[in-house]
C-alpha cells in the first residue's frame, strides 16, 4: 500500500482531477478487498488449504530460512547443558539421511512367516570341508532372503471329500474333515480382515466385493456386513472394558468430526410430516424439541491411563463433551480430576464434571500460520517462540522425564520464553501496534484469552502441549467418511465405533490389530466373563498359556 500511495502522489501531479478520482477509487477498493481477504473467514490461503490440504505447517516451511528474530537473551537464558542438547536435537533433525538402497530389511517384516533353512550337509560341530582342520559353528546372524507374494485378502479353500457307495446296500461312506478344519464357513480371521480393511483402512464393502470378485473368491457386500456385525456382538465386551479403563485416565484428549447417518437424516423429515398432519401446537413443540440439533458427529477420545493410550469413538447426535461426560461417569470416585486437552469450543467440555482443562497450542499457533504471509515479522516472532517450547518438549521425551520433572524442565527452559511472548502479545494490542479486528489481532486475542489453558503444561504435571494425538485418531473416522460416505443406521455406526476403537487402541499400544480381533473372537466366552484379561496390552500373556490356536504372526 505504501508503494501505491507513492504512485498516487506522482499521478496526482500529471492527471486531471477526474482521472485521479477514478484511480484513487480503484486503490481504495483494492485496499478494502485486501482487508477482507486477510480476515480469517475469507482467507484465500485458508480456502486453498480446505480444498487442497496443507502440505506442512512447520516453522521453517512457513517462514523460510531468514535469520531468527527471537532475542538472543531468551536463548542464552537456557543452561549450557540444555542449549547443547537443543543444538544436538536440531542437528539430528537437519541431518542428511545416510546413503543406501532405501529398501526395507528383513527385520521390518514383523508379520512375515519365518522359515528356517538348514544346511544340506553340514551341522554345527562338523569339521570344515574346506580346510579340514577347523570346526564349523552357527553364526549369530543368519542369512536373510525376503520373498513377497501376492494373495487375496480373503482366501478360500475347497475340500473335496471322497464318497464311496456300496453297490449292494447303497450306504455312502464319507471321510472325516481334515484336522483343523472348523465347522463354520467363515473363520474368525475372515471377519478380522474385513473389519481391518473397512474400519481401519477405509475400504468400503462394495469396493472389497469388486476386488474379491476379480480374484476369484466372491464375497458380497451384504455377506461382509453379516460377518462383521456378528463378530462385533461377540467382541463388544472388549469395547466396554476399554471405556472403563479410559475413564480412569490421567489425561483425556477429545474432539469432534462430522459424520452422516442416513437413519438420523430421515428422522427430521418424518417428524415434520407428522407435525403437519397433526397440525397442533403440541405436536410442533414436540418436533422442535426432538429435532433441535441437526448435526451428527463422531467424537474421538484418547485417554492416557497408567502409561497406556486408549482410543474411543462415538457417533451420533452428541458432541465430544457429552460423550466425554458419559465416559467419565464410570471414573472411580477416589481419583482426582483428570487433565482434559481439547480446543476452545465450548461443546468439548463435559457437563457438570470437573476436569483440569488445557487448550491446544497447535490451534493457537495455526492462527498465526494462516496470516504469516501478511504479517511476516510479527508471526515469525510468535512461531519461533513456540518452536522453543516444542523443542524443549522433544528433549523431555528423549530424556524420558517423569511428569513432575517435565514440568520443572519446562518452567526453567520454556517459562522465560512464554513470559516474554505473553508480554509481547499484550503490548501489540495495548499500544495499538496491531488493529484488534484484523486477522493478526484476532489471532493475538485468541492467545491472550486462553493463555492460562494454553500454558497449563507450566503448572500441572503431565499436561500436554496440544491435541494432535486426538486429531490423528479422528483421521481414521475421516478416512472412512471419505470412502464409504455414510452409515446407514445408528447401529451400523456403533459397529464402526467398536471396531475403530479396538483397532486404533491396538495401533497406539503397538499390537497387531488383526491378531487381536481374531483371538478375542475365538475366545468370546472367556472375553465375556473376564474382559479385563483380554485387553490389547495383556491378552497375549494369557494366550501363551491357554490358547489352543496358533498365534497369528505379529
Amino acid at each position: 500500500m505504501s508503494k501505491l500511495e507513492d504512485a498516487l502522489r506522482r499521478a496526482e501531479e500529471k492527471l486531471d482531477e477526474r482521472d485521479y478520482t477514478i484511480l484513487r477509487a480503484v486503490v481504495d477498493a483494492y485496499d478494502t478487498i485486501t482487508e477482507l481477504v486477510d480476515d480469517k473467514n475469507t482467507s484465500i490461503a485458508r480456502l486453498r488449504k480446505m480444498l487442497f490440504g496443507a502440505s506442512t505447517e512447520k516453522t521453517k516451511a512457513v517462514l523460510g530460512d531468514k535469520e531468527s528474530i527471537v532475542s538472543s537473551a531468551q536463548e542464552s537464558s537456557a543452561s549450557p547443558t540444555t542449549a547443547a542438547d537443543a543444538a544436538s536435537n536440531v542437528q539430528k533433525a537437519d541431518k542428511t539421511p545416510q546413503k543406501g538402497h532405501g529398501r526395507n530389511g528383513a527385520d521390518v517384516y514383523a508379520g512375515a512367516e519365518k522359515i528356517v533353512v538348514r544346511h544340506e550337509s553340514l551341522q554345527p560341530g562338523d569339521p570344515c570341508p574346506k580346510c579340514e582342520q577347523g570346526t564349523v559353528y552357527e553364526t549369530a546372524r543368519p542369512g536373510m532372503l525376503v520373498r513377497i507374494v501376492g494373495q487375496s485378502p480373503i482366501q478360500a479353500k475347497i475340500y473335496e471329500l471322497q464318497k464311496l457307495r456300496c453297490n449292494l446296500c447303497g450306504i455312502v461312506f464319507t471321510p472325516q474333515s481334515p484336522e483343523g478344519v472348523g465347522t463354520e464357513k467363515y473363520d474368525a480371521t475372515s471377519g478380522s480382515m474385513i473389519a481391518l480393511l473397512k474400519y481401519g483402512n477405509g475400504m468400503p464393502f462394495n469396493r472389497m466385493e469388486g476386488l474379491q470378485e476379480n480374484l476369484g473368491v466372491p464375497l458380497p457386500a451384504s455377506t461382509q456386513w453379516d460377518i462383521v456385525h456378528a463378530k462385533a456382538e461377540r467382541i463388544e465386551p472388549a469395547f466396554d472394558e476399554l471405556i472403563r479403563h479410559a475413564a480412569d485416565g490421567e489425561v483425556l484428549h477429545n474432539d469432534d468430526t462430522t459424520v452422516k447417518i442416513l437413519e438420523m437424516m430421515g428422522e427430521r423429515a418424518k417428524q415434520q410430516a407428522f407435525a403437519e398432519d397433526v397440525a397442533s401446537d403440541d405436536a410442533e413443540e414436540s418436533v422442535k424439541k426432538t429435532s433441535e440439533r441437526r448435526g451428527m458427529f463422531t467424537s474421538g477420545i484418547v485417554s492416557t491411563c497408567e502409561g497406556r493410550k486408549i482410543a474411543l469413538f462415538f457417533s451420533g447426535r452428541e458432541h465430544a463433551g457429552e460423550n466425554l461426560t458419559d465416559v467419565l461417569k464410570q471414573r472411580a470416585e477416589t481419583l482426582a480430576a483428570p487433565i482434559q486437552m481439547c480446543d476452545a469450543l465450548s461443546r468439548n467440555l463435559p457437563d457438570k464434571l470437573k476436569t483440569i482443562v488445557a487448550h491446544c497450542m497447535a490451534h493457537g499457533r495455526r492462527r498465526f500460520v494462516e496470516v504469516a504471509d501478511h504479517f511476516p515479522d510479527e508471526c515469525r516472532y510468535v512461531l519461533e517462540s513456540l518452536s522453543v517450547i516444542y523443542r524443549n518438549d522433544a528433549i523431555a521425551r528423549e530424556r524420558k522425564l517423569s511428569p513432575s520433572a517435565r514440568r520443572h524442565f519446562h518452567q526453567a527452559e520454556s517459562g522465560p520464553t512464554m513470559e516474554a511472548l505473553h508480554i509481547w502479545l499484550g503490548r501489540q494490542l495495548e499500544d495499538r501496534l496491531v488493529e484488534p479486528n484484523s486477522s493478526l489481532g484476532v489471532a493475538i486475542s485468541y492467545m491472550l484469552k486462553y493463555w492460562d489453558r494454553l500454558t497449563l503444561f507450566l503448572r500441572v504435571p503431565g499436561a500436554p502441549l496440544d491435541n494432535n494425538i486426538c486429531e490423528r485418531a479422528l483421521k481414521r473416522a475421516i478416512l472412512h467418511r471419505k470412502n464409504a460416505l455414510f452409515y446407514k443406521t445408528c447401529h451400523g455406526a456403533h459397529v464402526g465405533d467398536v471396531y475403530m476403537s479396538l483397532i486404533h487402541t491396538c495401533v497406539l499400544c503397538g499390537v497387531n490389530p488383526f491378531d487381536y480381533l481374531t483371538e478375542i473372537d475365538r475366545h468370546a466366552d472367556e472375553l465375556s466373563s473376564s474382559p479385563q484379561n483380554w485387553m490389547p496390552w495383556n491378552y497375549r500373556e494369557l494366550l501363551d498359556a491357554v490358547s489352543p490356536h496358533p498365534a497369528v504372526p505379529q
